[in-house]
């Protein structure tokens, strides 16, 4: 019994554990199906869908290195659109991004407390003005770390399709966007897949303690991508256990016939 209860009840807590959180918290949303599939899970027949994957880019960023989503592997990603010359809410956005980003940290109490599963990204969608010594003065304007947040500028077809035909900033609650200027108060949450999660209102404090939130929940999010090691072999782990649990009986049982 002893042997019973320190092989069994560690699986069945886990198994437990696992069905019961798929529900018990409400992770952000999924945006933009690509398709919709059929596949076959343990015998049964269950719908599934392909979420779009944002495309690549190859941007400079404020340090004057070149960058795209191949550097940002696993991270969960802030994005927003601004220009350095913005006279209205560009600051403003930034601003809050600063203290989006100082408030995530990894949990430590001492030491470096910078969570690097976050990154930032902010494009600027005036990239002919925003050379890089620009992206420079506002980097300094608002004190940016450059090892969690990114000021991207480049060519403006690239950044603009991020916008609109990736993001799809304008397909949100209704807003109008003009393809021509893309200036869009929102902040996009994407995931380590690229896929998109959230928008937020970059200038609401609720949005944007609701965005602080979302942040949490995808840092706990499974990877799809990434199998589990007890993935798919907990029914064989609890007979092979249980088989040994037998044979362990039966060997008890044996040694005390031979000794009497």
């Amino acid at each position: 019994f002893g042997i019973l209860i320190a092989l069994i009840v560690p699986l069945l807590s886990y198994w437990i554990v696992e069905v019961n959180s798929r529900d018990a918290i409400m992770l952000p949303r999924h945006y933009f199906p690509d398709s919709v599939y059929q596949t076959t899970k343990r015998g049964k027949k269950v719908t599934d869908t392909s979420w779009h994957r944002l495309a690549d880019f190859t941007l400079q960023n404020q340090l004057g290195d070149t960058v795209g989503w191949e550097d940002l592997q696993d991270k969960i990603i802030v994005a927003d659109f601004f220009f350095t010359r913005c006279p209205t809410i560009c600051p403003g956005m930034t601003q809050n991004m600063k203290r989006l980003a100082e408030t995530i940290h990894n949990g430590k109490r001492v030491g470096d407390r910078t969570n690097r599963a976050v990154h930032f990204l902010s494009f600027s969608i005036d990239s002919e003005r925003d050379s890089l010594p620009r992206l420079q003065y506002w980097a300094n304007r608002f004190q940016i770390n450059p090892e969690t947040w990114w000021l991207l500028t480049g060519e403006k077809k690239q950044i603009y399709s991020l916008a609109i035909d990736e993001m799809k900033l304008g397909l949100v609650d209704g807003e109008n966007v003009d393809s021509n200027f893309v200036h869009s108060s929102k902040f996009v949450l994407i995931d380590v897949n690229r896929q998109v999660r959230g928008y937020y209102n970059g200038l609401d404090p609720e949005e944007l303690s609701q965005l602080q939130r979302d942040i949490i929940l995808l840092t706990m999010e499974k990877n799809p991508n990434r199998r589990s090691f007890f993935e798919g072999k907990l029914v064989v782990m609890a007979v092979s256990f249980l088989l040994a649990i037998l044979g362990v009986f039966l060997l008890l049982t044996l040694l005390k016939k031979n000794k009497s």
